[in-house]
């Protein structure tokens, strides 16, 4: 039996990857999502096919991780507790791998009240750590929550997320993911290097990155207006000051902020890419695609291995 796939293999593999996004559209047309994998092939590893995000309806994300897998991207299914009990999460994690998901992504969901549903009523039947263990159970058991047998169990590679540059950085909260069966680490937005390392120093003294696969988010710099928001709004994130100015110099000179922003985003990603233990990076280019490959190329990126098998358990 095997766990995952290409992602898996290549993990396995030692190889530094690289993944990306891919954002279901409020549509009923499947073209997006079609455009925006076809955009990442060659340059990623595997896609997250997003649920929901920012707690507004869009597409249902089995219905991505089918466009994206033949678009030729291997999906990653993200997967919120917020919106389904165990019945449904069951069989969207069985759904979701025979349309082509190798990967799972476990999210509680960011919270309602952001949304365009406020008053929805949240589900929470399953915390992160319970849908983990579902998932791990139905791999490696080959049975549900209520002990029926699965007569194909669904063999994903189990990623949890984490925010390593929270103030405070409390690494049990991550550590309790693992003892659940979280395979790979997928981080919140990352830029500044040096508190990066400071995290990662933590990490190794603990053995985390013996026990999962860490990789590291990063959304490329395109203007000042972005980079400051990102800084004042989004939790656990920091854009270094001197970024944020190297983008406002560029723009109050007139000129183009996007070629500074991508510049600034390679040094990031070759940053983490020399981060002992660090084994990824995640690329969330928010619909410009063109500027993650851009990106991919020009850290050194650019041909992504082939030729990867799946790891035997």
């Amino acid at each position: 039996m095997t766990t995952g796939g290409r992602l898996a293999a290549i993990l396995a593999d030692g190889e530094f990857c690289v993944t990306g996004e891919v954002v279901p559209p409020r549509s009923a047309d499947a073209t997006s999502v079609m455009e925006h994998a076809r955009a990442l092939v060659g340059y990623v590893d595997a896609a997250n096919v997003t649920d929901n995000p920012t707690a507004s309806a869009h597409m249902s994300p089995l219905a991505g991780v089918r466009f994206v897998a033949e678009a030729g991207v291997e999906p990653t299914v993200q997967v919120t507790s917020r919106d389904r009990n165990r019945l449904g999460i069951t069989a969207d994690l069985l759904g979701a791998w025979a349309l082509g998901a190798r990967n799972l992504l476990c999210l509680t969901g960011d919270p309602l009240t952001i949304g365009d549903h406020p008053d929805a009523a949240a589900v929470h039947d399953l915390s992160v750590l319970e849908m983990v263990s579902l998932a791990k159970r139905m791999r490696e058991e080959g049975t549900t929550l209520s002990g029926a047998d699965i007569a194909e169990p669904p063999r994903y590679l189990i990623a949890v997320a984490d925010l390593p540059l929270a103030d405070p950085y409390d690494p049990a909260r991550l550590e309790v993911k693992l003892d659940a069966g979280a395979d790979v680490v997928m981080t919140q937005i990352a830029y500044d290097i040096d508190a990066l390392s400071s995290w990662a120093q933590l990490m190794r003294g603990r053995g985390l990155f013996e026990r999962a696969k860490v990789i590291v988010g990063v959304v490329p710099l395109r203007n000042a207006k972005a980079a400051r928001f990102m800084h004042d709004h989004l939790p656990g994130v920091r854009v270094p000051p001197p970024m944020i100015a190297d983008l406002e110099r560029v723009e109050q000179a007139g000129d183009d902020a996007e070629e500074v922003g991508i510049g600034l985003t390679i040094d990031v990603v070759q940053g983490i890419r020399g981060i002992a233990g660090v084994a990824g990076v995640h690329l969330m280019g928010m619909g410009h695609d063109d500027v993650v490959a851009r990106v991919v190329e020009g850290a050194g990126l650019f041909p992504r291995p082939i030729g990867i098998r799946p790891p035997a358990d």
